[in-house]
């Protein structure tokens, strides 16, 4: 007993309280320092991500099919409002000025994808080019990897995944 008693009074010197109560105080302080980055870290995104997905309209470049298929590609995730994915015709590309984020069918589209390229807003509008692969010719694929913000996917999963990354990154007004 005698033992523990002075184990006790040894812990109890006033040396050991200040350094625990240090130790709290900054075991706090970093906790909360923590919490405040995951906060300001995460909610930027989850607020971008919602405000892209709720208010933009995803643009469908093509053919009534290809329209017709990629807007269900889209819409069965539930992830976009039906109205929120609208088509525009090959004779009527330069209605993709309204829009900021544009999915060209290159089956359809790949005559006019040059001009798809002179019809959007600015380089922050992005262009997701869905093709078969192999479809898309070296030299066209070259100048299509030197425009900003524009991604080419041949799988319909990959296509949900680039279109929600281009919402993200791309600026909105």
């Amino acid at each position: 007993m005698n033992i523990i008693q002075q184990i006790v009074d040894f812990f109890n010197h006033p040396i050991f309280i200040i350094v625990g109560g240090l130790t709290v105080v900054f075991a706090t302080i970093g906790i909360i320092y923590r919490i405040v980055c995951i906060v300001l870290g995460i909610s930027p995104l989850v607020f971008r991500i919602g405000k892209a997905v709720w208010r933009r309209k995803v643009a469908i470049i093509g053919s009534a099919e290809a329209y017709s298929s990629l807007k269900e590609c889209i819409t069965d995730t539930d992830i976009f409002k039906k109205g929120n994915v609208i088509h525009i015709t090959l004779d009527n590309i330069d209605k993709a000025k309204d829009h900021t984020l544009l999915i060209v069918d290159w089956e359809t589209s790949s005559n006019q994808i040059d001009h798809i390229f002179l019809a959007r807003r600015n380089h922050n509008t992005a262009v997701i080019i869905f093709a078969k692969a192999g479809s898309i010719p070296h030299d066209k694929m070259s100048e299509i990897a030197n425009k900003s913000n524009t991604v080419v996917v041949n799988f319909k999963g990959r296509l949900l995944n680039d279109i929600l990354n281009s919402l993200i990154t791309t600026s909105f007004d």
